[in-house]
């Protein structure tokens, strides 16, 4: 097992080449550690910066025995690292953080949800359902319009359907691909917020200043951090993640998508065990930002501070949005964080800008 905490010119291995996972490898870089990225593209975006690349599947027992033979430490960029992986990593000695159930309960959202509300977590009304015949039995229940999604999988929007009338629940169910769902009752929610939060592994956190979030087509459009909240707001937010964070024993940065509700309460939508799009802002907003507080939580090594140094509006860079780069780096306000992946798709995420206003 790893020496912690993890003294600097050690290998920290991450699980996934993309853009979290290179966000990551250049965090750790600067704080003197080597990087070994296990990812199945040999030009992804992580490994072009990281130390080491290991070309194979996230299952691939060849592949994991080589990270292990390099990493202290594994981490993920991604919450669906199938189980499989963690148990070969942990079977060759290697640590893995965040854990084994952080990662079980996010990958299933029922799960998910029956964790939050056993935690003091407050969400929508919900319900399983494995057959059309139970998805229809649960919209009764629930009532319409609600929100399906597959139990499993799924991000930025897929793996979902609005279902506007209980008779149209098996439809639904079948347009999904007949596999487990679960069934949500709409939130009436006057804002989407976030808040991103760290546990080390002395089990001291860290908490980051409320973002304000704003979707396009299930896909995150911008941030605004910190968000215009008062300080009832906060300290809900913060108890919540201080539950999600304590009742998973958990080890790294987590970010928790909120619903506000007109009457002031908090809900959670969902929790992602990683970094997360919505806490961007902090590379250029925060004392140490969201990537180097994981680096450090999953290393051992003391949590940083996480005071806003700025305001911050976060704009996703979309496709060919990209191509605006030029332009981009003229404007003295503007802080641009490409990803270098090779092509640009219709939604596919690019880059990000974080503007900068005064405090």
């Amino acid at each position: 097992m790893a020496t912690l905490p993890l003294p600097p010119g050690s290998t920290l291995g991450i699980i996934g080449g993309g853009q979290l996972g290179r966000m990551l490898a250049l965090a750790a870089a600067r704080l003197g550690f080597d990087v070994a990225v296990l990812e199945r593209d040999a030009d992804s975006p992580a490994g072009r910066v990281a130390a080491h690349t290991i070309v194979g599947g996230y299952t691939d027992r060849a592949a994991l025995a080589q990270l292990a033979a390099l990493a202290s430490v594994v981490t993920y960029e991604f919450e669906n690292v199938p189980a499989e992986a963690v148990r070969i990593l942990q079977s060759l000695g290697v640590e893995t953080a965040p854990g084994a159930q952080a990662l079980a309960v996010a990958q299933d959202r029922v799960a998910e949800k029956q964790f939050l509300n056993a935690n003091g977590a407050p969400t929508v009304a919900f319900a399983a359902a494995d057959t059309a015949e139970e998805a229809l039995s649960a919209a009764a229940v629930i009532g319409a319009p609600l929100l399906m999604k597959t139990r499993r999988e799924g991000y930025d929007g897929k793996g979902q359907r609005w279902v506007e009338h209980v008779a149209d629940a098996a439809a639904a169910f079948a347009a999904l691909g007949g596999v487990p769902v679960i069934l949500e009752a709409p939130a009436d929610f006057v804002r989407e917020l976030s808040i991103i939060a760290a546990r080390g592994r002395d089990g001291a956190t860290a908490i980051y200043p409320l973002a304000e979030n704003h979707h396009e087509g299930g896909i995150l459009r911008r941030s605004l951090a910190p968000a215009d909240v008062g300080s009832n707001l906060a300290e809900q937010a913060e108890r919540i993640a201080a539950r999600i964070l304590g009742g998973l024993e958990y080890v790294g940065v987590v970010g928790v998508e909120l619903f506000e509700l007109r009457d002031g309460r908090l809900l959670v939508n969902e929790i992602a065990p990683r970094v997360h799009n919505t806490g961007h802002w902090t590379q250029d907003g925060c004392e140490v930002d969201q990537f180097e507080q994981h680096v450090r939580a999953v290393a051992g090594w003391p949590l940083g501070p996480t005071a806003a140094i700025a305001r911050v509006e976060m704009l996703n860079l979309l496709g060919d949005e990209v191509d605006a780069w030029a332009k981009l780096a003229h404007e003295p306000e503007t802080r641009l964080h490409l990803y270098g992946k090779r092509e640009a798709k219709p939604g596919r995420k690019m880059g990000h800008v974080n503007k900068l206003k005064p405090l």
